[in-house]
């Protein structure tokens, strides 16, 4: 199909995607810079090389792990026209989201009880660019969050049907790519350095 010939719909559609694109580049090239501060960080002679990151980061992963099945799921009721089912599985992508947040904050509470903070002289640039990480991510879920709220109530609304998704699928390609991001800072954090 010639793309000077496709319906307003049609361009809105592939306007909405290319932003949330641009926005996730954009997000990308963030945390490849502060990972790659990080890397060049670790050749510091106050760098704590035996920092072992806190075991509620490991329980946050496999929670936001199992919050893109949720939405995964979600997203193969509303093409099944299962509408009470996409509303269900929303909800526990909901609260799989907002558990995940109270992980990474019991995981700052469980360095700062090991005596680690982000700033003082128990401190170490190591250690302050892990709360930094994380605590960017953490933003980014709350606005993963945000957009999820958005996308329920479009679905309680009625919004979506099986040929009309787009708004869920693009909350979905959001969370997933929060997933992937603290997948790849968690395997950075713990490897390297």
């Amino acid at each position: 199909m010639d793309l000077t010939q496709s319906t307003d719909k049609e361009k809105n559609e592939r306007a909405k995607k290319m932003m949330l694109w641009f926005g996730i580049v954009s997000l990308v090239m963030g945390f490849a810079g502060w990972t790659s501060a990080y890397i060049v960080s670790s050749s510091r002679d106050d760098w704590a090389s035996d920092l072992q990151l806190p075991q509620s980061f490991y329980i946050s992963t496999a929670i936001i792990i199992l919050s893109s099945l949720t939405y995964v799921l979600a997203k193969k009721a509303i093409k099944e026209d299962n509408r009470d089912m996409c509303t269900n599985w929303l909800w526990a992508t909901l609260v799989l989201g907002i558990a995940f947040i109270i992980f990474q904050f019991r995981g700052f509470s469980e360095m700062v009880a090991q005596g680690y903070y982000f700033t003082g002289p128990t401190s170490s640039i190591k250690l302050s660019y892990v709360f930094l990480i994380a605590a960017v991510h953490i933003v980014h879920v709350v606005a993963g969050i945000i957009s999820l709220l958005v996308v329920l109530y479009n679905q309680i609304k009625k919004k979506y049907a099986a040929q009309d998704y787009l708004g869920l699928s693009l909350g979905a390609t959001f969370w997933h790519f929060l997933d992937f991001l603290w997948l790849y800072l968690l395997c950075f954090m713990y490897f390297v350095g």
